[in-house]
């Protein structure tokens, strides 16, 4: 990374392994959930209280990594991780043991990518902040296919707990390039204002206490409530792809699934390349987000209205694309703001992003039993268009505002 720390790509491969344990786990926990409780709706409550302890760490994240360090606490959740898997590995088949692994993971999950997100900036410098947050999408989805291409295997040779005992040894890697490098990851306190006697003093309590809207502005808001629609309108396609694929091809839905996440995949590492050569000449900011939102929309709408081979394969290309695209434009503007800001941002994003997936995948769940796999994915990535619409007219308004405020008097 030219002008940038190097040892940054130090830290990406241990997030990258990190990645490939997360994914190796989500097939192999979900095998073992369903021998465990002996049905799909204990896999349903053990995945609702996963993503239950990640919407309430959501809701804490932003203090945490504003009042501890981030670097610690990254290390903290990647150990607690770990210890979890082994536990599961070496523990008997209880549900008491799953459901609390099952927490840890939530909650760690979303803590980590909290403090993460929020430091990248110190790590990294502004100028290079989007060119990092390529990496990290660029490590993840290579984690992605790795470990959703492995786990079938692990779990065949090795049975579940050479899986779990894998997804540990990611967290430590990742862990241990996090206790080896020594980057920054906040920005030094601004020195406190002198007092005014002629104003009351505002104290830390205030300051905190005044609203989000107030400090970042309603754009800012809107874009993390599109990111939550968006979340919403992803889990309607993760439930609705297994039913379709077996629509397409009853003999060989796996081959349907594999062509539709492989191409996905590669769509996301493309992002990356993409978005370099992009930002050379325009700024990254709100309506890039916003359009991005409606392609990747758009996308997966229309991969559950072509038929397998090719046309599937090149519809879930684009959706890959524009998915990474709007992650690496979403943290980027989110990262522009100010560090003491950050924090809460990104809680306030993890919690509405949980809080979207965990809505959509109970709701899409329902209305699948009666209604196609089309009309839901349709109706739930709507959402996110109808978001994203806003975020544009929010957008124009604020330039249109702007500029005229800027018009010189006559």
């Amino acid at each position: 990374m030219s002008g940038a720390p190097r040892n940054f790509l130090v830290l990406v491969f241990g997030y990258s392994c990190s990645a490939y344990g997360n994914y190796l786990n989500l097939v192999a926990l979900s095998l073992y959930t369903l021998v465990v409780t002996g049905g799909p709706l204990g896999v349903g409550i053990v995945m609702a209280l996963r993503l239950g302890a990640g919407f309430g760490t959501g809701l804490l994240a932003g203090r945490l990594v504003n009042r501890f360090d981030r670097r610690r606490l990254m290390i903290t959740t990647d150990l607690a991780q770990a210890l979890a898997m082994v536990a599961l590995a070496a523990g008997p088949r209880d549900t008491g043991l799953l459901v609390g692994v099952a927490v840890v993971l939530g909650a760690g999950n979303t803590l980590f990518t909290v403090a993460l997100r929020s430091s990248v900036p110190e790590m990294v410098g502004q100028d290079h902040r989007v060119r990092a947050n390529g990496l990290l999408v660029t490590g993840r989805s290579l984690g992605t296919v790795l470990g959703f291409a492995s786990a079938g295997v692990i779990v065949a040779a090795g049975g579940f707990a050479a899986a779990f005992l894998a997804n540990a040894a990611s967290f430590l890697v990742s862990g241990a390039t996090l206790v080896l490098l020594r980057l920054p990851t906040r920005a030094h306190p601004p020195a406190p204002d002198p007092p005014d006697a002629a104003t009351p003093a505002q104290t830390p309590r205030a300051r905190t206490g005044r609203s989000l809207l107030a400090l970042v502005g309603p754009v800012v808001v809107t874009m993390i409530a599109v990111r939550g629609g968006d979340a919403f309108g992803s889990a309607s396609h993760n439930m609705a792809i297994p039913l379709y694929a077996n629509q397409l091809d009853p003999a060989n839905p796996a081959v349907v699934m594999s062509q539709f996440w492989a191409s996905w995949a590669v769509g996301t590492l493309l992002a990356h390349q993409v978005i370099r050569r992009w930002a050379r000449e325009r700024a990254l900011g709100e309506r890039a987000f916003a359009l991005g939102t409606c392609l990747m929309a758009v996308s997966f709408v229309l991969a559950f209205a072509v038929p397998a081979g090719p046309a599937l394969v090149a519809v879930a290309l684009v959706a890959g694309l524009a998915d990474g695209w709007t992650e690496i434009v979403y943290t980027s503007r989110l990262q522009a703001l100010p560090d003491e800001q950050r924090g809460r941002l990104f809680g306030l994003s993890a919690t509405a992003e949980t809080a979207g997936f965990a809505t959509g995948m109970v709701t899409s769940a329902a209305l699948l039993e009666s209604l196609p796999a089309l009309t839901v994915v349709a109706a739930f990535h709507g959402v996110a268009v109808l978001g994203a619409v806003a975020l544009l007219a929010a957008a124009l308004v604020r330039r249109h505002d702007r500029d005229r405020t800027t018009e010189p008097t006559p």
